[in-house]
């Protein structure tokens, strides 16, 4: 990526105070150097290039009709025109070819990380995804805790000013405080209390780690005319056996954090 643009998102977010309370979470300002996050919203793709988050088939028929998406794949980048192709080809090099962004966030979180995995951290390996979101009027989602295999979740808020700021995700406690949720379904918001919300500011990140209590959603949008754009980052979990990997890595060389990273962080950290 563009000189000192990394720097400059590792030293935030490796500095940013973790908020243990409901569950393990961060939220960094600045988190980009200001002229490049300008660069940013100069690139963000049009609505030419988004597609509804139904068609991808990631949700059931229907769902979400307000959630318009481009993932930030070589084939969907490949698709802009040329500035916007070359802007999201550097941020596609950093964010999901090389291993140093993930490693940096696995580190970040350890604590929690080894607490998840204990024994099992040395069958353990990661796989990153990031997709560009467009969020317009009513869209809404139930207090939820993400999918079993979703390790981290990174909300990059990427608005032209503080207008929306009441528009951020926000983070829900159960009333009943023993209710847990493994992942999977989005529950009623009748069923919590909002604890906060991270507001929907320009050029900041809202992280978290997976937990069977790490439950977010968002509020119905009533404001008109909403464009909610976001840049999501995700850490997914692959469990298997190093043979299986290699096996796996040799059909497909997909970039991928491999097995055993787990173990080698912690054990340098002894």
């Amino acid at each position: 990526m563009y000189s000192g643009v990394e720097e400059h998102v590792y030293y935030r977010i490796a500095n940013a105070p973790i908020r243990d309370y409901p569950y393990p979470h961060i939220y960094v300002e600045s988190v980009f150097p200001d002229d490049f996050y300008r660069e940013l919203r100069r690139n963000w793709p049009t609505a030419a290039n988004l597609v509804s988050l139904e068609s991808t088939g990631r949700v059931s028929k229907g769902s979400y009709p307000e959630r318009f998406v481009m993932p930030l794949r070589k084939t969907e980048v490949d698709s802009l025109p040329a500035e916007r192709r070359e802007f999201w080809t550097a941020i596609s090099a950093w964010m999901l070819t090389g291993h140093r962004f993930v490693r940096l966030l696995v580190e970040k979180f350890g604590v929690h990380v080894h607490r998840r995995f204990g024994a099992k951290l040395g069958n353990v390996g990661f796989t990153a995804e990031a997709l560009l979101v467009r969020d317009h009027t009513n869209y809404n989602i139930g207090p939820h805790t993400d999918a079993p295999h979703r390790l981290l979740s990174l909300l990059f808020y990427c608005p032209d000013d503080d207008r929306l700021r009441h528009l951020g995700t926000s983070i829900y406690s159960p009333l009943d405080p023993e209710f847990r949720c493994n992942g999977g379904p989005h529950h009623a918001h009748s069923l919590f209390k909002k604890v906060t919300t991270m507001e929907y500011r320009p050029n900041t990140l809202f992280a978290f780690f997976k937990t069977d209590q790490s439950f977010h959603g968002v509020d119905p949008i009533r404001d008109a005319d909403v464009l909610r754009d976001l840049l999501l980052y995700d850490i997914r979990v692959v469990e298997q056996t190093a043979a299986a990997e290699a096996e796996e890595v040799r059909k497909s060389p997909a970039p991928r954090v491999g097995l055993g990273m787990l173990r080698d962080i912690f054990t340098a950290k002894k």
